[in-house]
Protein backbone atom coordinates (compact mmCIF):
# COMPACT_ATOMS: atom_id res chain seq x y z
CA UNK A 1 0.00 0.00 0.00
CA UNK A 2 1.09 3.81 -0.78
CA UNK A 3 2.55 5.46 2.05
CA UNK A 4 1.02 8.70 2.72
CA UNK A 5 3.22 11.75 3.05
CA UNK A 6 2.86 15.31 4.19
CA UNK A 7 2.01 16.54 0.73
CA UNK A 8 -0.46 13.86 0.52
CA UNK A 9 -2.03 15.31 3.84
CA UNK A 10 -2.07 18.95 2.22
CA UNK A 11 -3.58 18.07 -0.81
CA UNK A 12 -6.67 16.23 0.73
CA UNK A 13 -7.11 18.64 3.45
CA UNK A 14 -7.38 21.38 0.85
CA UNK A 15 -9.31 19.90 -1.42
CA UNK A 16 -12.26 18.56 0.44
CA UNK A 17 -12.16 21.24 3.56
CA UNK A 18 -14.08 24.22 2.11
CA UNK A 19 -13.35 27.58 3.22
CA UNK A 20 -16.00 29.23 5.26
CA UNK A 21 -16.23 32.80 3.47
CA UNK A 22 -18.62 33.29 1.12
CA UNK A 23 -15.81 34.96 -1.20
CA UNK A 24 -12.89 32.69 -1.01
CA UNK A 25 -12.28 30.50 -4.15
CA UNK A 26 -13.64 27.09 -2.68
CA UNK A 27 -16.72 28.58 -1.20
CA UNK A 28 -17.66 30.49 -4.02
CA UNK A 29 -16.71 27.85 -6.75
CA UNK A 30 -18.47 25.25 -4.69
CA UNK A 31 -22.38 27.77 -4.51
CA UNK A 32 -21.53 28.59 -7.77
CA UNK A 33 -21.18 24.81 -9.58
CA UNK A 34 -23.79 23.58 -7.29
CA UNK A 35 -26.56 26.32 -8.50
CA UNK A 36 -25.73 25.57 -12.01
CA UNK A 37 -25.54 22.09 -11.35
CA UNK A 38 -28.95 21.99 -10.02
CA UNK A 39 -30.40 23.86 -12.66
CA UNK A 40 -28.80 21.40 -15.26
CA UNK A 41 -29.93 18.55 -13.54
CA UNK A 42 -33.68 19.66 -12.67
CA UNK A 43 -33.72 20.84 -16.61
CA UNK A 44 -32.59 16.96 -17.39
CA UNK A 45 -35.18 15.65 -15.43
CA UNK A 46 -38.08 17.74 -17.17
CA UNK A 47 -36.76 17.43 -20.29
CA UNK A 48 -36.27 13.47 -19.47
CA UNK A 49 -32.83 13.91 -20.82
CA UNK A 50 -30.08 11.38 -19.86
CA UNK A 51 -27.25 13.39 -21.86
CA UNK A 52 -28.50 16.70 -19.48
CA UNK A 53 -28.28 14.93 -16.20
CA UNK A 54 -25.22 13.26 -16.71
CA UNK A 55 -23.71 16.50 -17.40
CA UNK A 56 -25.00 17.99 -14.06
CA UNK A 57 -23.36 14.45 -12.09
CA UNK A 58 -20.05 16.15 -13.72
CA UNK A 59 -20.45 19.85 -13.02
CA UNK A 60 -21.64 19.25 -9.15
CA UNK A 61 -19.56 19.65 -6.49
CA UNK A 62 -21.73 17.90 -3.83
CA UNK A 63 -18.93 15.28 -3.36
CA UNK A 64 -16.22 17.41 -1.83
CA UNK A 65 -17.98 18.49 1.42
CA UNK A 66 -19.08 14.84 2.01
CA UNK A 67 -15.81 13.21 1.56
CA UNK A 68 -14.80 16.38 3.56
CA UNK A 69 -17.07 15.00 6.27
CA UNK A 70 -15.36 11.50 5.93
CA UNK A 71 -11.73 13.30 6.52
CA UNK A 72 -13.16 15.10 9.58
CA UNK A 73 -14.19 12.04 11.04
CA UNK A 74 -11.00 10.19 10.88
CA UNK A 75 -9.15 13.19 11.60
CA UNK A 76 -11.39 13.83 14.63
CA UNK A 77 -11.15 17.76 13.61
CA UNK A 78 -14.73 19.41 14.51
CA UNK A 79 -15.03 22.45 12.97
CA UNK A 80 -14.22 21.52 9.28
CA UNK A 81 -16.14 18.06 9.83
CA UNK A 82 -19.43 20.40 11.41
CA UNK A 83 -18.58 22.85 8.42
CA UNK A 84 -18.52 20.70 5.76
CA UNK A 85 -21.97 18.42 7.61
CA UNK A 86 -23.69 22.04 7.09
CA UNK A 87 -22.72 22.28 3.13
CA UNK A 88 -24.17 19.29 2.82
CA UNK A 89 -27.01 19.75 4.56
CA UNK A 90 -27.24 23.77 3.20
CA UNK A 91 -26.13 22.54 -0.38
CA UNK A 92 -29.13 19.64 -0.52
CA UNK A 93 -31.35 22.22 0.81
CA UNK A 94 -30.96 24.65 -2.15
CA UNK A 95 -31.06 22.32 -4.70
CA UNK A 96 -34.32 21.34 -3.50
CA UNK A 97 -35.67 25.00 -3.83
CA UNK A 98 -33.79 25.68 -7.00
CA UNK A 99 -35.67 22.49 -8.45
CA UNK A 100 -39.18 23.80 -6.63
CA UNK A 101 -38.79 27.04 -8.21
CA UNK A 102 -37.93 25.32 -11.63
CA UNK A 103 -41.38 22.85 -11.77
CA UNK A 104 -43.79 25.69 -10.65
CA UNK A 105 -43.09 27.46 -13.44
CA UNK A 106 -43.19 24.15 -15.87
CA UNK A 107 -46.54 23.13 -17.47
CA UNK A 108 -48.25 21.04 -17.34
CA UNK A 109 -46.15 19.21 -14.83
CA UNK A 110 -47.21 15.89 -15.95
CA UNK A 111 -44.52 16.13 -18.53
CA UNK A 112 -41.99 15.36 -16.44
CA UNK A 113 -43.86 13.91 -13.31
CA UNK A 114 -43.48 9.97 -14.27
CA UNK A 115 -40.48 10.08 -17.19
CA UNK A 116 -37.88 7.68 -16.77
CA UNK A 117 -35.34 10.25 -15.00
CA UNK A 118 -38.44 10.94 -12.15
CA UNK A 119 -39.16 6.83 -12.17
CA UNK A 120 -35.44 5.94 -11.85
CA UNK A 121 -34.50 7.84 -8.30
CA UNK A 122 -38.41 7.01 -6.64
CA UNK A 123 -37.59 3.06 -6.11
CA UNK A 124 -34.48 2.41 -4.00
CA UNK A 125 -33.29 -0.65 -3.71
CA UNK A 126 -30.74 -2.68 -1.57
CA UNK A 127 -28.54 -2.78 -4.85
CA UNK A 128 -28.33 0.97 -4.80
CA UNK A 129 -26.45 0.87 -1.60
CA UNK A 130 -24.43 -1.85 -2.84
CA UNK A 131 -23.58 0.51 -5.78
CA UNK A 132 -23.33 3.80 -3.44
CA UNK A 133 -20.40 1.53 -1.16
CA UNK A 134 -18.59 0.80 -4.25
CA UNK A 135 -18.70 4.13 -5.59
CA UNK A 136 -17.67 5.26 -2.82
CA UNK A 137 -14.62 3.31 -2.36
CA UNK A 138 -13.40 4.42 -5.34
CA UNK A 139 -13.94 8.36 -4.61
CA UNK A 140 -11.98 7.87 -1.42
CA UNK A 141 -9.47 5.47 -3.11
CA UNK A 142 -8.86 8.88 -5.76
CA UNK A 143 -9.02 11.30 -3.08
CA UNK A 144 -5.86 9.47 -1.28
CA UNK A 145 -4.08 8.47 -4.66
CA UNK A 146 -3.59 11.74 -6.34
CA UNK A 147 -1.67 9.49 -9.22
CA UNK A 148 -6.00 8.49 -10.12
CA UNK A 149 -7.52 11.64 -9.44
CA UNK A 150 -8.49 11.45 -13.39
CA UNK A 151 -10.90 8.75 -12.42
CA UNK A 152 -12.87 11.27 -10.27
CA UNK A 153 -15.57 12.28 -13.79
CA UNK A 154 -16.17 8.78 -13.79
CA UNK A 155 -17.29 8.55 -9.82
CA UNK A 156 -19.38 12.02 -9.84
CA UNK A 157 -21.34 9.79 -12.92
CA UNK A 158 -21.48 6.94 -11.05
CA UNK A 159 -22.90 8.28 -7.79
CA UNK A 160 -26.16 10.46 -7.81
CA UNK A 161 -26.57 13.37 -5.58
CA UNK A 162 -27.73 16.33 -7.29
CA UNK A 163 -30.51 14.44 -9.60
CA UNK A 164 -32.62 12.87 -6.65
CA UNK A 165 -32.25 16.14 -4.88
CA UNK A 166 -33.87 18.01 -8.22
CA UNK A 167 -36.59 14.80 -8.33
CA UNK A 168 -37.31 15.96 -4.60
CA UNK A 169 -38.20 19.50 -5.52
CA UNK A 170 -39.61 18.88 -8.69
CA UNK A 171 -42.14 16.12 -6.78
CA UNK A 172 -42.77 18.71 -3.76
CA UNK A 173 -44.08 21.00 -6.18
CA UNK A 174 -46.90 18.50 -7.84
CA UNK A 175 -47.81 17.06 -4.05
CA UNK A 176 -46.19 13.74 -4.86
CA UNK A 177 -44.78 13.86 -1.05
CA UNK A 178 -44.26 9.47 -0.85
CA UNK A 179 -42.15 9.65 -3.95
CA UNK A 180 -40.11 12.92 -3.24
CA UNK A 181 -39.19 11.04 0.21
CA UNK A 182 -37.89 7.51 -1.82
CA UNK A 183 -35.96 10.14 -3.72
CA UNK A 184 -34.52 12.15 -0.50
CA UNK A 185 -33.72 8.09 0.93
CA UNK A 186 -31.76 7.24 -2.73
CA UNK A 187 -29.64 10.43 -1.77
CA UNK A 188 -29.59 9.42 1.57
CA UNK A 189 -28.05 6.20 1.36
CA UNK A 190 -25.55 7.74 -1.35
CA UNK A 191 -24.34 10.26 1.35
CA UNK A 192 -23.73 7.94 4.08
CA UNK A 193 -22.33 5.16 1.76
CA UNK A 194 -19.85 7.97 0.62
CA UNK A 195 -18.86 9.03 4.23
CA UNK A 196 -18.55 5.22 5.65
CA UNK A 197 -16.59 3.74 2.77
CA UNK A 198 -14.60 6.88 2.69
CA UNK A 199 -13.79 6.85 6.55
CA UNK A 200 -12.58 3.32 6.10
CA UNK A 201 -10.32 3.95 2.96
CA UNK A 202 -8.44 6.53 4.69
CA UNK A 203 -8.44 4.50 8.21
CA UNK A 204 -6.78 1.90 5.84
CA UNK A 205 -4.12 3.81 4.28
CA UNK A 206 -3.43 5.18 8.27
CA UNK A 207 -4.10 8.43 7.24
CA UNK A 208 -4.18 9.93 10.86
CA UNK A 209 -0.49 8.59 11.47
CA UNK A 210 0.61 10.48 8.25
CA UNK A 211 -1.52 13.61 9.41
CA UNK A 212 0.06 13.35 12.75
CA UNK A 213 3.55 13.11 11.41
CA UNK A 214 2.98 15.91 9.26
CA UNK A 215 2.23 18.41 12.27
CA UNK A 216 -1.68 18.24 11.48
CA UNK A 217 -3.99 18.69 14.68
CA UNK A 218 -5.56 15.04 14.99
CA UNK A 219 -7.63 14.47 18.02
CA UNK A 220 -9.04 11.63 19.77
CA UNK A 221 -11.43 9.12 17.37
CA UNK A 222 -14.57 9.41 19.07
CA UNK A 223 -16.26 5.40 18.62
CA UNK A 224 -19.41 7.34 18.99
CA UNK A 225 -19.35 9.52 15.58
CA UNK A 226 -18.61 6.07 13.23
CA UNK A 227 -20.82 4.36 15.35
CA UNK A 228 -23.48 7.05 14.57
CA UNK A 229 -22.62 7.08 10.69
CA UNK A 230 -22.92 2.74 11.19
CA UNK A 231 -26.77 3.55 12.82
CA UNK A 232 -27.09 5.74 9.70
CA UNK A 233 -26.30 2.95 7.39
CA UNK A 234 -28.84 0.56 9.26
CA UNK A 235 -31.34 3.33 9.06
CA UNK A 236 -31.51 3.50 5.33
CA UNK A 237 -30.60 -0.45 5.10
CA UNK A 238 -34.12 -0.68 6.18
CA UNK A 239 -36.70 0.66 3.27
CA UNK A 240 -34.22 -0.14 1.14
CA UNK A 241 -34.17 -3.51 2.13
CA UNK A 242 -38.35 -3.33 1.90
CA UNK A 243 -38.17 -1.20 -1.27
CA UNK A 244 -36.08 -3.97 -3.17
CA UNK A 245 -38.72 -6.74 -1.94
CA UNK A 246 -41.32 -4.31 -3.07
CA UNK A 247 -40.19 -4.00 -6.35
CA UNK A 248 -39.43 -8.09 -6.66
CA UNK A 249 -43.02 -8.40 -5.95
CA UNK A 250 -44.31 -6.01 -8.19
CA UNK A 251 -42.66 -7.49 -11.13
CA UNK A 252 -43.75 -10.79 -10.28
CA UNK A 253 -47.07 -9.50 -9.81
CA UNK A 254 -46.69 -7.75 -13.51
CA UNK A 255 -45.59 -11.28 -15.13
CA UNK A 256 -48.74 -12.94 -13.92
CA UNK A 257 -50.70 -10.21 -15.02
CA UNK A 258 -50.22 -9.36 -18.17
CA UNK A 259 -51.08 -12.66 -19.95
CA UNK A 260 -54.17 -12.45 -18.23
CA UNK A 261 -54.70 -8.98 -19.39
CA UNK A 262 -53.72 -9.58 -22.63
CA UNK A 263 -56.34 -12.62 -23.12
CA UNK A 264 -59.12 -10.72 -21.57
CA UNK A 265 -58.72 -7.94 -24.04
CA UNK A 266 -57.81 -9.95 -27.16
CA UNK A 267 -61.36 -11.90 -26.44
CA UNK A 268 -63.25 -8.49 -27.08
CA UNK A 269 -61.32 -7.82 -30.45
CA UNK A 270 -59.26 -5.09 -28.30
CA UNK A 271 -54.91 -4.22 -27.59
CA UNK A 272 -53.46 -4.24 -24.53
CA UNK A 273 -50.90 -1.15 -24.64
CA UNK A 274 -48.99 -1.85 -21.22
CA UNK A 275 -49.53 -3.15 -17.89
CA UNK A 276 -47.39 -2.06 -14.92
CA UNK A 277 -47.14 -2.67 -11.49
CA UNK A 278 -46.12 -0.52 -8.63
CA UNK A 279 -46.74 -0.84 -4.70
CA UNK A 280 -48.93 -3.77 -5.83
CA UNK A 281 -51.44 -1.60 -8.22
CA UNK A 282 -51.87 -3.38 -11.58
CA UNK A 283 -52.63 -0.53 -14.20
CA UNK A 284 -53.50 -1.97 -17.59
CA UNK A 285 -53.78 0.53 -20.76
CA UNK A 286 -55.86 -1.25 -23.53
CA UNK A 287 -56.72 -0.06 -26.78
CA UNK A 288 -59.87 -0.92 -29.11
CA UNK A 289 -63.10 0.00 -30.86
CA UNK A 290 -66.27 1.04 -29.16
CA UNK A 291 -67.85 -0.19 -27.33
CA UNK A 292 -66.19 -0.15 -24.02
CA UNK A 293 -65.03 -3.65 -22.90
CA UNK A 294 -66.04 -4.92 -19.94
CA UNK A 295 -63.85 -4.13 -17.24
CA UNK A 296 -65.46 -6.25 -14.20
CA UNK A 297 -64.46 -9.32 -16.01
CA UNK A 298 -60.82 -8.27 -15.82
CA UNK A 299 -60.95 -7.83 -11.74
CA UNK A 300 -62.74 -11.40 -12.01
CA UNK A 301 -60.06 -13.17 -13.49
CA UNK A 302 -57.50 -11.35 -11.54
CA UNK A 303 -59.36 -12.54 -8.62
CA UNK A 304 -58.91 -16.30 -9.80
CA UNK A 305 -55.69 -16.56 -10.54
CA UNK A 306 -54.89 -15.21 -6.67
CA UNK A 307 -54.56 -11.07 -7.20
CA UNK A 308 -57.42 -10.32 -5.27
CA UNK A 309 -54.90 -8.20 -3.21
CA UNK A 310 -54.00 -6.13 -5.99
CA UNK A 311 -55.76 -2.98 -6.58
CA UNK A 312 -56.60 -2.52 -10.61
CA UNK A 313 -56.40 -0.01 -12.78
CA UNK A 314 -57.73 0.41 -16.37
CA UNK A 315 -57.14 2.99 -18.86
CA UNK A 316 -59.29 2.42 -21.96
CA UNK A 317 -58.63 3.92 -25.12
CA UNK A 318 -62.22 3.83 -27.25
CA UNK A 319 -61.90 3.87 -30.60
CA UNK A 320 -58.37 2.45 -31.50
CA UNK A 321 -55.66 4.52 -33.84
CA UNK A 322 -55.89 5.56 -37.36
CA UNK A 323 -53.85 6.13 -39.75
CA UNK A 324 -54.66 7.99 -42.87
CA UNK A 325 -51.33 7.63 -45.34
CA UNK A 326 -50.45 11.02 -47.40
CA UNK A 327 -51.91 11.15 -51.14
CA UNK A 328 -55.07 8.98 -49.73
CA UNK A 329 -58.58 9.43 -48.08
CA UNK A 330 -59.05 6.28 -46.79
CA UNK A 331 -57.65 5.46 -42.73
CA UNK A 332 -57.04 2.20 -41.70
CA UNK A 333 -56.56 0.95 -38.37
CA UNK A 334 -53.29 0.42 -36.80
CA UNK A 335 -52.63 -2.91 -35.31
CA UNK A 336 -49.55 -1.21 -33.40
CA UNK A 337 -49.40 0.17 -29.66
CA UNK A 338 -46.99 2.56 -29.60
Amino acid sequence: MTAITDADIDRMTSAVFIEPELRSRSSSRFWVLLVLASIIATAGVVADSTATVIGAMIVAPLMTPILGVAVGLVLADHRPLVRSALLVLLGALAVVAIAFVIGSVVHPPDDYATNTQVAARISPRFIDLVAALATGLVGAFALVRSDISDTLPGVAIAISLVPPLAVVGLLLEVQRYGDAMQALLLFGTNVAAIIVTGAIVLLAYRVRDAARAAGYPVAHMSGRALATVAVLIVVVLVPLTIGTLNVAGDQILQRSATPIAESWAAKAGWQVAVVNVKNRVISVTALGPPPDIDTATLRKELDAAGMSGADLVIRLVVGGTRVCPAGTDACVASTTTS
